[in-house]
């Protein structure tokens, strides 16, 4: 897979109706709703009128717009719950149209309730690569520390993510890393649960407890770098940072992120969980997006491939 770029967004998100709903405005969101209802209640509207049993003509039915605009408004009421048609006895499809109509307005009221608790609860701005990759040290995007790896061996682990939102700003962004596994008990046998705080490199690219960003640019990635002070030759890698996990079962690695909403003033958190055993990690570097400060980050080169590997130069698969 190469890293040309051949779409705008990044493919997870094309379909995701919760990331749909939490990027746009309440206002928005109330005139689509609008919007679609008037827009059910004028087919509905008009196939009432072509089913209705009526000496008319069609003609004749269809020139009288006012009764089709107090047509369409009683469809409208009955659709948000306010009010109810009246079908014909014997007319299987008036029967039929009132049925969506009433249930479309019973519907409403939890459509809508849902949108407000998507608002409210689903800010969670950031979009994490699906896998933690990892590749040699010397390959962190910090001199300093890549010079100093340039004959080592050691690996590291590069988590990346990026803030959706078009329309929300982040800023003093905290990241921080822990390591979770089990191991048995000297005393009975039963297993314990442990958590170890592991280091990550800071803004100078040195071992730190955390990872600090002032601002959080619109789409523009980041990643934290989780040095493993060991090579790592193929998964699951069995020590990272001087703890031996040989004897060690359900290790994970959670990645933890913390930052405040510029306009709201409220703090998000989210988080990610890397399963060792379940395939959450792969050996490589991962693709990098390509800026262009003259187009739109949308539009930069290399988001179709965000959660892709980079080819060998040779051909060969990119294990550190």
């Amino acid at each position: 897979m190469g890293y040309s770029g051949r779409g705008r967004s990044h493919p997870r998100f094309r379909t995701s109706v919760r990331w749909w709903i939490a990027g746009r405005t309440v206002h928005a969101l109330l005139l689509m709703t609008l919007g679609a209802l008037a827009g059910l209640s004028v087919v509905i509207a008009t196939v009432w009128t072509l089913t209705e049993h009526s000496p008319r003509s069609m003609a004749q039915r269809f020139s009288n717009g006012e009764r089709l605009f107090d047509l369409s408004l009683a469809v409208l009421r009955a659709s948000v719950g306010t009010d109810n048609l009246n079908p014909e006895p014997d007319s299987t499809a008036h029967q039929l149209l009132a049925t969506v109509a009433s249930v479309t307005g019973s519907l409403v009221p939890a459509v809508l309730l849902g949108i407000v608790l998507i608002k409210m609860f689903a800010l969670r701005p950031f979009v994490w690569r699906q896998r933690a990759s990892i590749s040699h040290a010397w390959t962190a995007d910090f001199p300093g520390y890549s010079r100093r790896h340039a004959g080592s061996d050691d690996a590291i682990i590069a988590v990346r993510f990026y803030n959706r939102f078009d329309n929300l700003s982040v800023v003093d962004l905290r990241a921080r890393a822990h390591l979770r596994y089990l191991e048995r008990s000297p005393h009975d046998g039963s297993l314990v649960i442990y958590k170890q705080w592991l280091k990550v490199l800071d803004a100078q690219g040195e071992p730190a407890d955390e990872r600090y960003w002032l601002a959080v640019e619109r789409g523009a990635p980041f990643t934290v770098w989780i040095p493993v002070e060991a090579p790592v030759a193929e998964l699951p890698f069995r020590r990272i940072q001087g703890k031996e996990l040989s004897g060690s079962y359900g290790v994970k690695l959670l990645v933890r992120l913390t930052a405040r909403t510029v306009g709201l003033g409220t703090e998000v958190a989210d988080e990610r969980w890397f399963d060792l055993e379940a395939g959450d990690f792969e050996l490589g570097r991962f693709v990098p997006l390509q800026p262009d400060l003259d187009k739109d980050v949308w539009r930069w080169e290399g988001w179709t491939d965000f959660d892709a590997l980079e080819p060998h130069p040779n051909g060969e698969d990119p294990t550190p």
